[in-house]
Parts: C-alpha cells; sequence; structure tokens
C-alpha cells in the first residue's frame, strides 16, 4: 500500500483529502504545516507527498526544500497545492524540484489522477533503478566467468545484444525483454564449475570431460534458484542446450516443450559461437553462418524464430 503525506493548514481540505485518498486505497499521514510534515518525513519516508505552499512556521517551498537536501527525499514525488496561480510561483516550485501543481479549488478526480501519475512515475523509475543495478553486477559476474575461457572475449555482450533484437522481432514486451537481458547475460554462469583445463582445451574432449561441460546449465539453474530477482532468467540458463528435435541437454526437451527463452538463446549463443574464433576452427563468414542456422531449422532450433532471427539487420547491430 502506497503511503501518502498531506501537509495542509486548512483542516476541512486536509480531512477532505484524507477521505480522497483512503477509499482509493492510500495510507495517508497527516501533518497542519511544513513544520510538522519535515517531522512526519523524518520519521518515515512516503511514497508522495502533497502539501499546500502557503502554511506557518514552514511553508511549502521551505519543506521541499529540506525534502530534497536529504539523499532519501532526492526521488520522492512532491505535489503542490495552492490558491495562487501567478506565474512566479509555479516557475520557482518547479525550479526547486516540485512534480506538479494543482490549484485550488480542484476537482477530487483531478488529484487522484495527479496521484495515481506521480506514484506510477516513481515505481517505474524504482524498477529502473534496481534493474541497472542488478544488471551491472551481473554483468561484472559474467565478465569474470567468461574470462576463464581464452577464446570467448566479448561472448556475453554480443549474445545479449543478438538476443534483444531477436526478441524486439518477436514482438516481446518490455517486461520479457529486461529479463532476456539478464538471461543472456548469465546463461554460461553454470561454466564457473566447469575446470579451466576443460573450458580451453585446444584438442577434442574426452567422454568424462563432456559430462563434466554438459552439467554447466543445470549448475547455473542452481545457483540462481534462490535470487528473487534473477528467478525468471532460469530458463535461459538451464535450457539454452536444448534442441526442438528433442537431442539436446540436459532434458532432452522436444519443441514447444523448450521453454521460449531457452529456444531463444539456442539460436543467438550458436550463432555467436560459429562468427567467432575457436581453438579448433576459424570463424565463418555471416553469410555462411545464417544459412547454417537456416539449415538447423525444424532440426536444432524453432523455425519460427529462424524466420526472425534471419531478418535482422545484422550490420546495424555492429557486434563484431
Amino acid at each position: 500500500m502506497h503511503h501518502i503525506l498531506v501537509v495542509e493548514d486548512n483542516f476541512d481540505i486536509l480531512a477532505v483529502m484524507q477521505d480522497l485518498l483512503e477509499g482509493d486505497g492510500y495510507r495517508v499521514s497527516l501533518a497542519n504545516n511544513g513544520y510538522e510534515g519535515l517531522q512526519a518525513f523524518d520519521r518515515e519516508v512516503p511514497d508522495l507527498i502533497i502539501s499546500d505552499l502557503m502554511m506557518p512556521r514552514l511553508d511549502g517551498f521551505g519543506l521541499l526544500e529540506a525534502v530534497r537536501a536529504q539523499t532519501r527525499g532526492a526521488g520522492v514525488p512532491f505535489l503542490f497545492l495552492s490558491a495562487r496561480t501567478d506565474t512566479a510561483m509555479t516557475t520557482r516550485a518547479r525550479s526547486l524540484g516540485a512534480d506538479d501543481y494543482l490549484f485550488k479549488p480542484f476537482a477530487p478526480e483531478d488529484l487522484l489522477i495527479a496521484v495515481r501519475s506521480k506514484l506510477d512515475r516513481r515505481r517505474t523509475l524504482q524498477l529502473f533503478d534496481t534493474r541497472s543495478a542488478h544488471l551491472q553486477t551481473v554483468t561484472m559476474l559474467a565478465n569474470t566467468i567468461e574470462a576463464r575461457e581464452s577464446y570467448t572475449r566479448g561472448h556475453v555482450d554480443r549474445v545479449q545484444k543478438y538476443a534483444l533484437a531477436l526478441a524486439q522481432a518477436l514482438g516481446w514486451n518490455a517486461e520479457a525483454l529486461a529479463i532476456c537481458a539478464f538471461g543472456a547475460i548469465l546463461h554460461d554462469i553454470g561454466k564457473i564449475q566447469v575446470p579451466r583445463r576443460i573450458l580451453n582445451k585446444r584438442r577434442p574432449l574426452t567422454h568424462s570431460e563432456w559430462v563434466l561441460l554438459r552439467r554447466h546449465p543445470e549448475i547455473g539453474a542452481r545457483m540462481l534458484q534462490g535470487i528473487d530477482h534473477l528467478h525468471d532468467a532460469i530458463p535461459y540458463v538451464l535450457c539454452h542446450h536444448e534442441r526442438w528435435d528433442g537431442r539436446g541437454y540436459p532434458a532432452r526437451l522436444i519443441g514447444r516443450t523448450v521453454p521460449s527463452e531457452g529456444r531463444l538463446l539456442a539460436i543467438v549463443d550458436s550463432f555467436d559461437a560459429m562468427t567467432s574464433d575457436r581453438p579448433y576452427r576459424r570463424a565463418l563468414g555471416l553469410e555462411r553462418a545464417l544459412a547454417e542456422i537456416q539449415r538447423g531449422a525444424n532440426a536444432q532450433f524453432d523455425p519460427v524464430m529462424v524466420e526472425a532471427f534471419l531478418g535482422l539487420d545484422f550490420a546495424a547491430l555492429d557486434v563484431h
């Protein structure tokens, strides 16, 4: 439940606003002037502050400045209420960091619309900031793992770009794209438990070495199980070596029983492997690699996703 702090010296208006906001499902704290409002803010940071402009002891401008001066108050939305409509007042309010301005008298629906808008924007910004921080962390982790393989430098970045481009071409929504960004970065995280001698071996792997290497999807999935904000990325990690024809690993899933995340990453991961130098062969050219992807449709790869992948503008991706 969102918490809103309302600061207003008119008790009648304060009571009406409390009824409106609580009726719309918000938790409301009240203050009768800017000084009391600042004390309430110090006790608990709200999700939104609604404040009158002209008040005794500390006016709305002073309250806004005091809130913005604190690190924890820098991102709290601030909605001003005032009977004064002159441009100088609104300009000053916005210059101090006010998010919106409602003039008295205002219609109840105008207040509720403004509140919902500010809270939605705050939620979006918080989600972006949180994901951005997580993304930086997992990128550093993935780069550390990637450094254990002498021939895969840049693999994570390229796979992420290919994956996001393909997901966009398939019409995936913003939430799915955000998860895709994490999944593409983390898809090989399980290789952290594969010995370096196997990852960097220039001769063909023995059977026992292949068994160890093929455990990395399951190892990676287990590593992410207890991390709530990465849980949705698990299908990328666990299923990127499954095949459309059921001959992949670790579970030999077939067709659409392979999660769409795994089907997508199987294409882009294979494509990057083909177009990168490896100890046992030189990189394939773009046209030959695309021909190999097309040849793998209905066998190794989802044919619908292959068609979308072949339609990408690879020159615009600029990954090599």
